[in-house]
């Protein structure tokens, strides 16, 4: 990977170290609050898997940290959110700029259907007006599906329709378009919720590979999922109806799991409640 930059008016240089550092940031849907008061660092080249109940605000977290959740109406955020040092709230921080360098993968596969593969791997590239030689989008094409461990699998067929793959390589075919645009980090929604077991293995095995390269941060509901393959692991609550969701502790996944600092949270990853 090449070094990175979050375009902005200034166009401020971003290092290639990929640290998130989330400081008292709160989340808004109009007047309703969300998230409140959320500070986290979220380090370079780990996995930090967000868990919690429904509806604590794990998903819309993700959406602040890409500047999405600002697409919904009259959402809003205050705080900060910097990416090595870089405010990407700022004033002239370019929202598509932050989304490119911030990738999101979500829930359900999202390819396009009637787009062929190598086509879905480059849409990406094309939505951003960049302009790529047939050569140089063969290139990225190989080297995206590879780094998602698909490109055995349709290495021959890569102008069949999206549509041709399982669930399972819609998925990682989603992951190779994120990858397509040189992302620092990669955010994932469930990205297991809607697969079989053997698929969601081999999305759990590319998360742990996508690691050396990315700093990656997933949602789940899936606790032995969260065990499995994240590096550190942070819980999230809410206190009951209508209010927003806050954190409770963040740390090592082994430490969230084995020595919890809260009650809260040890109930939780016990299964007590959730």
């Amino acid at each position: 990977m090449t070094d990175t930059t979050v375009t902005t008016a200034a166009t401020p240089t971003v290092s290639s170290s990929r640290r998130l550092a989330i400081e008292s940031m709160s989340a808004y849907y109009g007047d309703v609050q969300a998230l409140a008061d959320i500070s986290l660092t979220i380090e370079p080249h780990t996995i930090t898997a967000f868990i919690g109940p429904s509806g604590c605000g794990k998903s819309t977290l993700l959406r602040t940290i890409n500047r999405m959740h600002e697409t919904a109406p009259h959402a809003k955020v205050a705080g900060s959110i910097r990416l090595d040092g870089v405010d990407l709230y700022g004033a002239n921080v370019d929202p598509v700029a932050v989304r490119r360098k911030i990738g999101m993968v979500f829930q359900r596969p999202n390819p396009f259907l009637t787009m062929s593969i190598r086509d879905n791997v480059l849409a990406g590239l094309k939505l951003q007006h960049r302009k790529v030689s047939k050569t140089h989008g063969d290139d990225i094409t190989e080297m995206s599906l590879r780094a998602a461990n698909l490109w055995d699998s349709v290495k021959d067929r890569l102008n069949k329709p999206g549509s041709s793959l399982s669930g399972g390589q819609q998925q990682r075919l989603c992951i190779a378009r994120v990858i397509a645009v040189e992302p620092d980090v990669i955010l994932m929604d469930e990205p297991c919720s809607a697969l079989d077991p053997i698929s969601t293995a081999a999305i759990e095995d590319l998360m742990i590979n996508l690691r050396r390269d990315y700093t990656v941060v997933i949602v789940t509901h899936n606790m032995q999922q969260a065990r499995r393959v994240s590096d550190r692991t942070a819980f999230f609550t809410v206190a009951g109806a209508g209010e927003p969701g806050r954190l409770i502790e963040c740390g090592s996944t082994e430490q969230i799991f084995s020595h919890p600092v809260h009650q809260a949270t040890a109930d939780y990853v016990g299964g007590r409640f959730g």
